[in-house]
């Protein structure tokens, strides 16, 4: 973690956690997190879309409390006959600050495509919202020795069109597929290599201020436990966490080791 970029803590909760369980985590989180925390570390938590009024007011009736509002998908369209799908003008109006774009779940059982993610990018930076654009690779990828050209396609493909300013703005979320869900996570030394390959991407395309700019998060199986080792990496500015950010005490322990 690089001292010139601040970092981000965002928890994924996924398809967990009704109306009144998001309430109840968002509550005991703040009580765990303080003032120390929300001036070292942005922290942003992204409920279902169902969850995200209850969230939103919490947070505007909290004046200490610093929590961010992001959201896990998003339409491209500003509206339009697409049933089931939320616009980045809704999400906005929601004080909507983070959206997730290209997660490996929206890939895998959704079809999303690499082009669809770029569309959504640019869309999501149109509406004054930072997106979080995922990249990784599955397994075998990685086994073959594919791991950095699967990242370097989805990346080049996700920020195609975009200037360096806008670049530098966003976050890239490195989550390697065989480290979602599993218990098994890269190593600290893995997850630094892909992220210091993700920036050199970054800089070789769109030069050298956006490369130290963009805010590169790991994400997979990130927890408590090793938080910090994660953290400590140079390239590593954040961390996308899942299953373990619908446990507001666990998910405190490990916003709290990126204040060190």
């Amino acid at each position: 973690m690089n001292s010139a970029r601040r970092p981000l803590i965002s928890g994924n909760w996924k398809m967990h956690h009704h109306h009144l369980e998001a309430l109840h985590c968002v509550e005991k989180l703040a009580f765990r997190l303080s003032k120390e925390d929300y001036a070292r570390v942005d922290v942003s938590v992204h409920p279902p879309f169902t969850d995200m009024r209850t969230v939103q007011t919490f947070i505007l009736a909290e004046k200490n409390v610093g929590l961010l509002l992001g959201a896990q998908h998003c339409h491209a369209a500003d509206k339009g006959a697409f049933t089931g799908e939320v616009s980045v003008s809704m999400l906005a109006k929601l004080d909507v600050r983070y959206v997730i774009a290209g997660h490996s779940e929206r890939r895998q059982f959704f079809g999303e495509t690499d082009a669809g993610v770029n569309e959504k990018t640019k869309a999501i930076l149109k509406a004054a919202m930072t997106p979080i654009v995922c990249v990784g690779e599955t397994l075998e990828e990685r086994e073959a020795d594919q791991a950095v050209a699967r990242v370097s396609t989805q990346l080049a493909a996700g920020l195609a069109g975009l200037k360096a300013d806008a670049v530098g703005s966003l976050v890239v979320a490195y989550e390697p597929i065989w480290a979602i869900g599993t218990g098994r996570t890269a190593t600290a030394d893995d997850a630094q290599a892909m992220c210091s390959a993700i920036r050199s991407m970054v800089t070789a395309e769109f030069g050298p201020e956006a490369g130290l700019r963009v805010r590169i998060q790991y994400g997979g199986s990130a927890k408590a436990a090793n938080a910090s080792e994660l953290l400590s990496q140079s390239d590593v500015d954040g961390l996308l966490v899942g299953g373990a950010s619908l446990d507001a005490d666990e998910f405190a322990k490990i916003v709290q080791a990126a204040r060190f």
